[in-house]
């Protein structure tokens, strides 16, 4: 018989959060592949479990050559545990590639579900959290990072962001850039830490506030664009909302009535739009 993966949660900060289930399965996997076995060693330490099974690292710069070793283990029957630092695996930490290797070679994956930092963000930012993105860490290099939040300037849904202590200025202040520096946000940092902080406010104010210098681990939250103002929706711009459903693989009766559903307005007022844009188009041609 084939082994199990178990892709467990540990605690974003207080160690007391971590569940039950968690201290079970590091106490009894045969493999415990961590992203950092020092942090491990601490955390085991802390929740008084002593480990049974073989510690090896996993993290970005081995999983590559590291993921067959597992799944040969996985196939061999192991019960095979995978932890970060923090949080789930596979979310903006080494995992993905595991699993994808797991399924691939039919071995069943479960979870210990244990504590989120955007979760855990979106809670505590008082935005708007029935709909949201999450959009991992930003790109190192300006240019790429200011393409990156154009893309997402008009994303109706709440953000989530992660971001580092020494770049979280710079990010906040392309973010007010991008989104206009009144878009509401809240910086989280050191959650469920000693110094847990939620710094809530329109970007460019976040932006100034993080210049003096940040500390910790952060999560940014970002409210989603509001919708477009009565001067926008001209009947060019509803035609070229109906034209990108359908060049997306939508039917052109669909398409207009999903952007009359999104923007509140009569089908036939988005109908209308098409018709004079395809006259405006023939005409011209």
């Amino acid at each position: 018989m084939t082994g199990v993966l178990v892709l467990a949660g540990t605690p974003i900060g207080d160690v007391s959060d971590a569940p039950p289930r968690l201290v079970n399965e590091l106490a009894t996997a045969d493999v415990i592949a961590a992203e950092d076995t020092r942090r491990l060693r601490r955390l085991t330490q802390a929740l008084g479990v002593t480990p049974a099974g073989r510690v090896l690292s996993y993290f970005e710069g081995n999983e590559v050559g590291r993921t067959p070793e597992l799944v040969e283990a996985l196939l061999g029957g192991a019960r095979v545990l995978l932890v970060t630092d923090a949080g789930m695996p596979s979310v903006s930490d080494p995992g993905y590639r595991l699993v994808a290797a797991a399924v691939e070679a039919e071995v069943k994956v479960t979870a210990v579900p244990g504590p989120s930092a955007v979760l855990t963000a979106l809670a505590l930012s008082g935005l708007p959290v029935d709909r949201f993105t999450f959009e991992g860490f930003l790109p190192r290099k300006a240019g790429d990072r200011s393409r990156q939040l154009a893309e997402v300037a008009a994303e109706p849904r709440t953000m989530v962001f992660f971001e580092a202590p020494h770049r979280i200025a710079e990010a906040l202040t392309a973010m007010a850039e991008a989104f206009g520096p009144e878009r509401p946000a809240a910086v989280c940092r050191e959650l469920t830490k000693t110094y847990e902080e939620v710094k809530r406010g329109p970007i460019g104010e976040l932006a100034s506030w993080a210049a003096e210098g940040v500390r910790g681990e952060i999560t940014v939250v970002v409210a989603g664009a509001p919708p477009a103002g009565p001067a926008e929706l001209t009947p060019a711009e509803l035609a070229r909302r109906v034209a990108v459903r359908e060049e997306a693989g939508e039917r052109r009766k669909e398409a207009i009535a999903a952007v009359a559903l999104e923007l509140k307005l009569p089908k036939r007022e988005v109908f209308d739009a098409v018709v004079a844009a395809k006259n405006e188009a023939a005409t011209s041609s």
